[in-house]
């Protein structure tokens, strides 16, 4: 069986290198990259994730597994051996269902949709996107539908992201923190507004980034094994444990654009960076899910990083740094602007509070698409409706509308949106859980020390990589099942005290 497994291994590394590299393409295609690359460059990533996917579902990876199926009964569930090769059947036989050619399709368009998409926002230019987003429709469809049997035809595409969540469980967990938000949000509305006025003076872009690197660094973000750079849109990507990059956005007229994408980024690489590092190479090498993967984007960004703990460490350091933007503005208006909370229309800009039916909105959406019931020339006024009916607000115009989110311009329609609530819902019980290990991580937090919790969070969730479930690993870390109660009594409590 040694001799079997380490085979299994070794093509499985050969394998990671081949999407590492297209990880890198991607990368420079959204940094450095000129735009008289894009043609070529899609052409380029197709021919990887081709590929990939067919030494992936060569069927001498099946036959290894099928011999090793045995041995893996044999061992603990949570042994090293037994969890690759449990989550590489379940790789592999999703990946046996979709044929090379269609991945390979899908990557070139969305790859070439992509490059559209940077130039169709900022131009306010849906048109110019449309036919592009017409055939990810039908690509997303046509992947779905190489998985026969399901109760809805989003569910194998959330099943990607989120294994084991399926559209109608995620509808009522949906359905069940909304009937919680809408009345702290109507609660909220009645009191006055804070003024954050202060977030958007001139900022220089070079403090900004310094400022936010230095925050990070103490974080525990290793610039030895990562790095940041600008992009259009901020993302983490990682092309080995010794390499993860993350990106930001800079407006030098609004203070928190960069510094709190930099902290969310930085979350996303700190799970990555503690990845056990015997595991490169596998599919256990990398976040378990979406969902827990950003529960520790939020985690740092907004349990932390607004926390007021957090910035009574280093709202004076910011002073010093901004002294005639922010040197007569107190600590309790720099924490009530940086927490404000406001209906709005951009979902990366949106408070904690209104953030997830940024993303409700989103997850309809996308089933509606995918359920033919509404149609792509129809979805921007189909956007507006439904911001003006959950939240009172209507966008200008498509730029920050419907064109505003990369996801459906460069990958598929379908499970590209629910991981960022079921994310938001992890983070508090995971940090409740660090807490109740660790009761004054605050006061370290105040102190500017986060070696407590960011060690917490390494031995009990980061150091697994994919060896268990999204489920599992909430049932290993909590001892019961996924709740909202830890994230609406977080939400409660620090609005209620916010806002009063």
């Amino acid at each position: 069986m040694e001799k079997e497994l380490q085979t299994l291994k070794q093509r499985l590394l050969e394998i990671n290198d081949l999407n590492s590299a297209s990880a890198l393409l991607s990368w420079d295609q959204s940094t450095y990259m000129p735009p008289g690359g894009a043609a070529a460059r899609g052409r380029q990533m197709a021919t990887l994730g081709r590929l990939a996917h067919e030494k992936f579902t060569d069927p001498e990876i099946g036959r290894l597994l099928d011999t090793l199926a045995t041995y893996a009964d044999s061992l603990p569930y949570d042994s090293d051996d037994a969890s690759l090769i449990r989550t590489t059947r379940k790789e592999y036989e999703k990946a046996t269902q979709v044929p090379p050619s269609l991945m390979a399709a899908f990557y070139a368009h969305s790859s070439a949709a992509y490059q559209v998409w940077t130039k169709a926002r900022p131009e306010n230019d849906f048109t110019a996107v449309a036919p592009y987003l017409e055939k990810t429709l039908d690509y997303s469809r046509r992947i779905a539908d190489c998985f026969p049997g399901y109760d809805h035809i989003a569910d194998p595409l959330i099943d990607f992201s989120d294994e084991g969540m399926k559209a109608e469980s995620i509808r009522s967990l949906f359905a069940e923190l909304r009937q919680e938000l809408v009345p702290l949000l109507d609660n909220i509305s009645t009191q006055p507004i804070p003024d954050d006025s202060c977030l958007h003076h001139h900022y220089p872009e070079a403090e900004q980034l310094a400022f936010g690197e230095m925050i990070i660094r103490q974080y525990g973000y290793d610039f030895e094994r990562g790095r940041q750079d600008k992009t259009h849109h901020p993302f983490m990507t990682k092309f080995s444990l010794g390499d993860v990059r993350i990106t930001t956005r800079v407006n030098e007229n609004d203070l928190g654009e960069a510094l709190f994408s930099t902290l969310h980024e930085a979350g996303h690489a700190m799970y990555e960076q503690g990845i056990r590092r015997d595991l490169e190479g596998t599919p256990l090498a990398g976040g378990t899910s979406a969902g827990v993967h950003e529960s520790q984007s939020r985690l740092w960004e907004n349990l932390v990083g607004r926390s007021r703990p957090f910035w009574q460490h280093y709202y004076p350091q910011l002073q010093t740094r901004f002294p005639d933007q922010l040197g007569r503005v107190s600590l309790d208006a720099f924490y009530g602007a940086i927490n404000k909370v406001q209906r709005s229309l951009i979902r990366t800009d949106a408070d904690e509070v209104t953030y997830n039916l940024h993303v409700m909105i989103r997850f309809d959406l996308e089933l509606d698409l995918l359920e033919g019931s509404l149609a792509i020339k129809d979805l921007p006024e189909a956007w507006h409706g439904r911001y003006q009916s959950d939240l009172g607000l209507q966008a200008p115009d498509d730029r920050d509308g419907v064109l505003q989110d990369v996801h459906w311009y460069g990958g598929i329609i379908g499970g590209s949106f629910q991981g960022y609530t079921l994310g938001n819902i992890m983070s508090a019980l995971f940090y409740d859980q660090a807490l109740a290990a660790h009761p004054t991580i605050p006061a370290e937090i105040a102190q500017g020390q986060f070696d407590t919790l960011h060690g917490w969070l390494r031995d009990n969730i980061y150091q697994h990589g994919s060896k268990f479930t999204a489920n599992e690993l909430v049932e290993r870390v909590t001892g019961g099942p996924l709740t909202i109660g830890p994230y609406i009594g977080y939400l409660k409590q620090k609005f209620e005290e916010l806002y009063g």
